[in-house]
């Protein structure tokens, strides 16, 4: 079966091979369990300035960059386009908000999973859409082990974020100018994955969230596991196909 995912992901992008050098990962909803904590302070923080936003629509722009969401948001329901500073400033409500909260936890898998990459000798990545440095910091303290600095696209890297390719192109520029076909990226959010097929990656989407699998298979996803331990085990059968 993964063979045939694998060969569809190369009549479809119109690549010879599929050669992973480098791992790039999502953050919020991939690394961490933080989604349930982004959606509850997007709706208080947006109701503060008047914008009416629901968990589902916090699920549903996941990935965004948070000032494109805020500036959409402000769009759809006032009716009028604000500038990236003002976009900037109420995206600093929802972070305050944010940090507040208690702090979320790892995934169960991805330590695991991310030795399993280290130990085949490819890079890791992480492509975000924040830009929140407190949990850029968190990055580098929970995963030093086998991430720097050098190797993380924030919001504040690209101009236009997921979903567009940038930030998944960007991450492979990171990575050592990279082609398409040369990184995977795990993924969890629709808006996410459209980013990376875009960008050309073969695209592993994890299910953390409520929406149904098809979500994510849809916006082009090659395969989807229901939690990262799932995924952590299927690692080695699916490596294995690539050399």
């Amino acid at each position: 079966m993964m063979k045939e995912i694998i060969e569809q992901y190369l009549e479809k992008h119109g690549f010879e091979r599929f050669a992973p050098r480098a791992v790039l990962f999502d953050m919020d909803g991939v690394l961490y369990n933080s989604m349930p904590n982004h959606a509850e302070a997007w709706q208080k923080s947006m109701e503060f300035f008047h914008i009416h936003m629901t968990a589902a629509d916090a699920y549903a722009t996941e990935g965004a960059r948070g000032i494109d969401t805020i500036r959409m948001m402000v769009k759809k329901q006032q009716g009028r386009d604000i500038s990236l500073e003002e976009a900037q400033s109420m995206y600093d409500v929802k972070t305050r908000y944010y940090h507040s909260m208690k702090t979320a936890e790892i995934f169960e898998g991805v330590i695991p999973l991310m030795q399993k990459i280290k130990d085949d000798g490819m890079q890791i990545c992480v492509v975000t859409g924040s830009g929140q440095r407190p949990l850029l910091n968190r990055l580098l303290v929970d995963f030093g082990e086998f991430l720097d600095e050098n190797h993380i696209v924030t919001a504040y890297d690209v101009v236009r974020g997921k979903p567009h390719p940038d930030p998944y192109l960007m991450g492979l520029q990171k990575a050592g100018d990279l082609q398409p076909w040369e990184g995977i990226v795990i993924e969890n959010a629709p808006l996410g994955v459209r980013s990376a097929d875009a960008a050309g990656c073969f695209t592993i989407a994890v299910n953390s969230g409520p929406l149904p699998d098809e979500s994510l298979s849809n916006e082009g996803a090659q395969m989807v596991f229901p939690q990262m331990t799932a995924l952590c085990e299927a690692w080695p059968r699916l490596i294995a196909l690539t050399r």
